[in-house]
């Protein structure tokens, strides 16, 4: 052996490694194989936005879970098999375990167990930016995590040393832990309360303004519209949570000026406690003016993601708000052929491309709610001027119901009036 391989033998890798997961979802009657696919892929894109790699997908058809291990006691043994043979660092249910589920299954499987909604709550730790978001956060995660600590390891210790971080507290720790948690839950809420006064002095100052709200499924573009109506430089990545943290812009249209809001986007099953501590960054929804549902039309679930976000805006008491539906990435699907135009389309290109009928998605959500929805690209501008029209329509109606006085189509023209005279 030479010299220099000697030194490339001292040498030791230090790129961070990359965690891998298996995800393990149950099967109920109704529900059909893309679904199921569909509901696993979000799990898994949820999984890499946290830095976990899916490594294998594990399914099972039952209508309940098993009370003490979620999965069947056979499934549980292929589980544990395929852990230990590949050597797994996490399982990631796409339901929520309860706490004897998942101390039952660390003591089982022997590595860390994420459920549906610990796994969003820990994405919302690692994204939140401002103290309001992140203070929300920690106290929705605290609460979550205070009834799971276990003997084997603690969450409350993985979030001091990362999602690569093993180990435990020992049994006879977990009550000490149980007290730190408890106490921070309290501090965490005092803390929360001071920041909350201080959104609602701000939000008084909005008063007399028309209040517009982004919002929709996550990772569906809002924030790369946001930048392009305000030329602002959010964070807008091709990743579920990109913004957690609420972002208000001034913008004026034709000298109407509006604040317009980025918020959190929505998502299938979204955490009760998430819900619960975010209350004061979902008063932007709460109290807006008007809604814009920006919809990712090349999703082939699309319409299963606006019953998603139509249920959780009727949960924050916002459902009934006027709403402008932006169908947005239109760039990445194909319109509707006329008859006509299908004639000269080969019938191998018909099957295989996704097309999709704007006119009959226009005609059926302006029937719904009566204002036309609109169709764009938000990434390459696409039709934005259409969506800045439509924009103005709404805005300048409920800028009438603060202003009914404001009669803007009505202006005199003074020198013409003193000429009648």
């Amino acid at each position: 052996m030479n010299k220099f391989s000697r030194k490339l033998q001292k040498l030791h890798d230090t790129a961070p490694k990359v965690e891998t997961a298996i995800l393990v979802t149950l099967i109920r009657q109704q529900q059909s194989d893309p679904e199921v696919e569909e509901h696993l892929d979000e799990l898994a894109f949820l999984a890499e936005t946290l830095g976990a790699k899916t490594v294998y997908r594990f399914t099972q058809r039952m209508e309940k879970p098993d009370i003490r291990t979620f999965v069947g006691s056979g499934k549980l043994e292929e589980i544990k098999a395929y852990v230990a043979h590949f050597e797994v660092d996490m399982v990631i249910f796409d339901d929520d375990l309860s706490p004897s589920q998942m101390r039952n299954l660390e003591n089982e499987i022997k590595v860390k167990i994420y459920d549906r909604s610990l796994l969003i709550l820990d994405i919302f730790l690692k994204r939140a930016q401002t103290a309001q978001a992140k203070t929300q956060v920690e106290l929705a995660r605290y609460q979550y995590l205070l009834p799971r600590l276990t003997n084997m390891w603690t969450h409350l210790e993985r979030q001091r040393g990362g999602t690569g971080t093993r180990g435990g507290s020992g049994e006879k720790e977990i009550e000490t832990d149980k007290r730190d948690i408890r106490t921070k839950i309290t501090l965490l809420k005092e803390k929360l309360l001071e920041i909350e006064k201080q959104g609602i002095t701000q939000r008084k100052g909005r008063k007399g303004v028309v209040r517009v709200a982004l919002v929709g499924y996550t990772n569906v573009g809002k924030s790369t519209l946001m930048n392009l109506i305000t030329k602002t430089d959010i964070l807008a990545e091709n990743k579920l949570f990109a913004t957690v943290d609420s972002t208000v812009r001034k913008v004026v249209l034709d000298t109407i000026p509006f604040l317009l809001s980025d918020t959190v986007g929505f998502i299938r099953k979204l955490p009760t406690h998430l819900i619960e501590s975010f209350k004061s960054t979902l008063e932007e929804i709460r109290e807006a003016d008007l809604l814009v549902h920006v919809v990712d039309i090349s999703h082939h679930a699309f319409e299963d993601q606006i019953n998603v976000v139509t249920q959780t805006l009727n949960e924050l008491k916002a459902g009934d708000k006027p709403v402008l539906l932006v169908f947005n990435k239109i760039d990445l699907v194909q319109q509707m052929p006329s008859e006509e135009e299908s004639l000269h389309i080969s019938e191998h290109e018909l099957q295989e491309t996704r097309y999709v009928d704007f006119k009959a998605l226009s005609d059926a959500y302006e029937k719904k709610n009566g204002i036309k929805p609109v169709f764009m690209a938000a990434s390459s501008a696409e039709n934005v001027e259409e969506f800045r029209a439509s924009l103005l329509v709404e805005v300048k109606k409920q800028h009438r119901k603060i202003y009914p006085h404001y009669l803007e189509d009505e202006v005199v023209n003074w020198s013409e009036k003193d000429n009648l005279n």
